[in-house]
């Protein structure tokens, strides 16, 4: 399937500009002349404030989608496009964590080495083989589909650290748990993403890593069984994305991407909404057909999504000492039909865990609640004693471009200090440990404990992998018995 010409290359810039100013519609006149002229050419699309709402509530939706989408292009269909992986049904194992330089994924895990499996599930099920791993290694396997829903977890929390080898299947396969699977996992879409986070002990711990990531192993059903493949998908023509498309031809990627999600029984009103205005299973037209007048409707629409979703960032979660705490992510269950919180966890870092295998505190303030800035201050974080974040494995605090939210480059190569590092670092004579966060160096004997922040704005983000659940616990997320300390500014 080939995408259909752009959104933004088909408005006419008249009339979206007086729809900026004033709406293309007189406003007691239900149906405008562009109502009448779209049912005259036999587009039975809504009429213009519909449509804007429509495209609000579609943008929403639709954004983690679309953003999923983009990356499943970028990392196993464009093999120019800088950030490629392997080929669908193939595994690609980094023997390094990320770096500035990674910039397909905002607010990138450096934590882990990662591994990778794109899946396209369409002909058969894969089957993921696990290799035991060390007791005293984390490792976690995220399941995570086209909706962007966690459907399953594969590693030390949820299955343990011994082999074992999985099922995953698409949402129409039926047929029995073969012999030799421990357990099957579903995922609402075609195309599915596997995860792989190998805990990294320290520098020294790669070829450790190294041989936990060789006993990762993908295989379609066929292929564990011993027996022939069944009739193999039809190709597809992945339609190109970046950055810059997304904007201008984004219910283009919508209109794809759902042709691989079968709709849930939470989805059905907002697939019939979408239909109406020409995009998705279901549509009685192209969305290409819509007149200049519903596509400026449209662009309003996806505006006053995009405000929505970053007001849920900024106030619907819990604030703790300037840090904001919630749970983003989840299964289809989790999530109920909440869009606007999905599109809010996928904007504030797509792909995170569930909060039971890893929560975030985030914060773009200091105690004062005013903006990080590297330009402007250096700050201090610090941990009393005691009272370092609760968890079984291990946590991390990670430094973002505040604008970009990526890894930012930086003259000692670190992005983030984890509780891996503490033997080296040097705690205060109270037992607290403070982490110095400044674009220069804080000097030799504190240089163990600084965080290189960027020469402008300031994203923090802590992970606190598999984290305890008796007291002190961050859980439930904000409203846990252990709290991060706030970033104050220097002295």
């Amino acid at each position: 399937m080939k995408i259909r010409k752009s959104l933004m290359g088909t408005l006419a810039a008249g009339c979206l500009a007086a729809t900026l100013a004033t709406g293309c519609s007189k406003p007691n006149d239900p149906i405008s002349q562009a109502d009448k002229k779209d049912a005259a050419d036999g587009v039975t699309a809504p009429d213009l404030e519909e449509t804007k709402k429509i495209a609000e509530e579609g943008y929403i939706y639709g954004l983690p989608i679309v953003m999923n989408y983009a990356v499943m292009y970028a990392y196993a269909v464009d093999k120019n496009s800088g950030q490629f992986k392997a080929p669908f049904n193939e595994i690609k194992n980094e023997a390094r964590v990320y770096t500035y330089k990674d910039t397909a994924v905002i607010t990138p895990n450096s934590d882990t080495p990662y591994s990778f499996i794109w899946m396209d599930l369409r002909a058969e099920p894969v089957v993921i083989s696990v290799p035991a791993v060390d007791k005293d290694r984390y490792y976690a396997v995220q399941l995570e589909d086209g909706n962007t829903f966690n459907y399953g977890y594969i590693g030390s929390r949820a299955t343990g650290n011994d082999a074992g080898s999985y099922l995953i299947a698409g949402p129409d396969w039926k047929g029995d748990l073969p012999a030799g699977i421990e357990k099957q996992f579903r995922s609402t879409t075609q195309f599915s993403l596997a995860g792989f986070r190998t805990q990294l002990l320290n520098a020294d711990d790669m070829a450790n890593v190294e041989k936990v990531q060789a006993g990762y192993k993908v295989q379609t059903l066929s292929e564990f069984l011993g027996q022939p493949a069944p009739k193999a998908a039809p190709k597809i023509d992945f339609p190109k994305i970046d950055k810059a498309m997304v904007k201008t031809g984004f219910f283009d990627y919508l209109d794809f991407a759902l042709q691989f999600a079968p709709a849930g029984p939470e989805e059905e009103a907002i697939r019939a909404k979408l239909a109406s205005i020409g995009v998705g299973p279901g549509k009685k037209f192209d969305f290409a057909d819509l007149s200049d007048e519903h596509k400026a409707a449209v662009v309003l629409g996806m505006k006053a999504g995009e405000a929505k979703v970053e007001n849920y960032l900024a106030t619907a979660l819990k604030e703790v000492n300037g840090w904001k705490i919630g749970a983003f992510f989840g299964d289809r269950a989790f999530f109920d039909g909440d869009w606007l919180q999905r599109a809010a966890g996928a904007k504030a870092g797509i792909y995170g865990n569930d909060a039971i295998e890893a929560t975030y505190p985030l914060t773009r303030s200091d105690s004062k609640g005013d903006p990080l800035d590297g330009s402007k201050h250096n700050y201090t974080l610090t941990f009393p004693a005691g009272q370092l974040p609760p968890v079984n494995a291990f946590w991390s605090v990670t430094m973002y471009d505040g604008k970009s939210q990526l890894l930012i480059e930086n003259p000692i190569n670190r992005y983030l200090i984890n509780s891996p590092m503490l033997p080296e670092m040097k705690k205060n004579d109270d037992g607290s440990l403070t982490l110095y966060i400044q674009k220069d160096s804080p000097g030799a004997e504190k240089e163990s404990n600084w965080l290189p922040a960027p020469n402008d704005l300031i994203y923090l983000a802590m992970r606190l992998y598999w984290p305890k659940t008796e007291a002190p616990s961050v859980l439930p997320p904000g409203e846990g018995t252990w709290k991060p300390p706030a970033v104050l500014i220097a002295e």
